[in-house]
């Protein structure tokens, strides 16, 4: 039998080997955008107080997945499913423009959420979803650790960047804190009247505005944000003020990658619809992860169920599990500098 894998990420990776451990004899490919090897997105937003992130955020290379016996095509997308004849349109690096599957799982994570009334600034500002974004996020700020060294003997004309982040959800607080803790100059803007609303209660949400103020960071709440203007070498927020920023990076959350489910004409709603036992409306066809949308209606994008959908998903498959998958009890917390909720998380 032929598994094909799409996505390279926690539910991808965790699946094959898994998969692989209980199925010697079984082909499997995962076919994979990135060509990094697999990483740890959780610690994206730990991106510029790690000095060495760009190594150290890499769990395995993919040679070494290949040499456990899992072919991986990195640098490659699949276009289109072809549910007629079981097989996926491929472009990038692969040499072969099709490919065919027994068993197709879909794995492809999520996209930063941009706001239809920014999309058109897209040009203006940065993301963090991918470890090709904080690349380029550290390389934009790399600019002015150098400029800082040339003016090593000028401490007057030494500057750190200032950076204006959209949005006071999980993400936006993280990166804010860790771009405050090697002491550059963050402004959060965020539309509510408290921070990661949907997570935290009220009184954890005001604590983690005070930590992150006594951090350095200008929090704006209630903020109606407008649009974005390049003027010069900056970049300016529009409220009721325009307000000139360095740079901009937007966190207003996750979406789903459905587009190639709902091409090939699964159904979809927030994610792709997927039954107790992870099967989409296509029988040879599962998902998992960011992208997995369960009977009652809720996307369980967080790693500790992800591996279990995972882990749980490779038995299935192999004939070793046959009870429905049931969520595990889990929790989750913000990576921000010095501060510990109080209560638990809104799940």
């Amino acid at each position: 039998m032929h598994v094909v894998i799409i996505g390279s990420g926690v539910a991808g990776v965790s699946f094959a080997e898994k998969y692989r451990s209980l199925s010697t004899d079984a082909k499997i490919t995962l076919v994979t955008r990135e060509n990094d090897g697999y990483y740890s997105r959780p610690l994206l937003s730990r991106g510029f107080s790690k000095d060495d992130i760009e190594q150290s955020i890499i769990l395995k290379t993919f040679d070494k997945l290949r040499a456990s016996g899992i072919n991986i095509i990195s640098g490659a997308e699949i276009t289109a499913i072809n549910r007629s004849d079981n097989t996926l349109a491929v472009t990038g690096s692969c040499p072969k423009k099709s490919l065919q599957y027994d068993k197709l799982i879909l794995a492809q994570g999520s996209a930063a959420f941009i706001p239809p009334p920014f999309r058109a600034y897209r040009d203006l500002f940065f993301c963090l979803n991918s470890l090709a974004d904080l690349k380029a996020l550290r390389k934009f700020r790399q600019v002015f650790l150098d400029q800082n060294r040339l003016n090593q003997n000028k401490p007057d004309q030494n500057c750190q960047p200032h950076w204006a982040i959209i949005g006071g959800g999980l993400i936006g607080c993280e990166v804010a804190s860790d771009l405050a803790a090697v002491g550059d100059k963050v402004t959060l803007f965020h539309a509510m009247d408290s921070l990661m609303e949907r997570q935290l209660t009220g009184e954890d949400s005001t604590l983690l505005l005070q930590v992150l103020q006594d951090s350095g960071v200008q929090v704006l709440l209630n903020q109606a944000v407008q649009g974005f203007v390049k003027q010069h070498e900056k970049v300016a927020v529009k409220t009721d003020v325009l307000t000139e920023f360095d740079a901009l990076i937007i966190a207003c959350g996750f979406k789903p990658n459905i587009e190639l489910a709902e091409k090939a004409g699964l159904e979809i709603g927030r994610g792709i619809k997927v039954s107790q036992h992870l099967e989409t409306s296509d029988k040879n066809i599962y998902a998992l992860g960011d992208v997995a949308q369960l009977p009652n209606g809720k996307l369980y994008a967080f790693i500790l169920p992800i591996r279990n959908q995972a882990f749980w998903l490779a038995e299935f498959i192999a004939g070793q599990e046959k009870k429905p998958w049931s969520p595990p009890i889990f929790s989750t917390k913000a990576k921000v500098h010095g501060f510990e909720a109080a209560h638990p998380y809104n799940l």
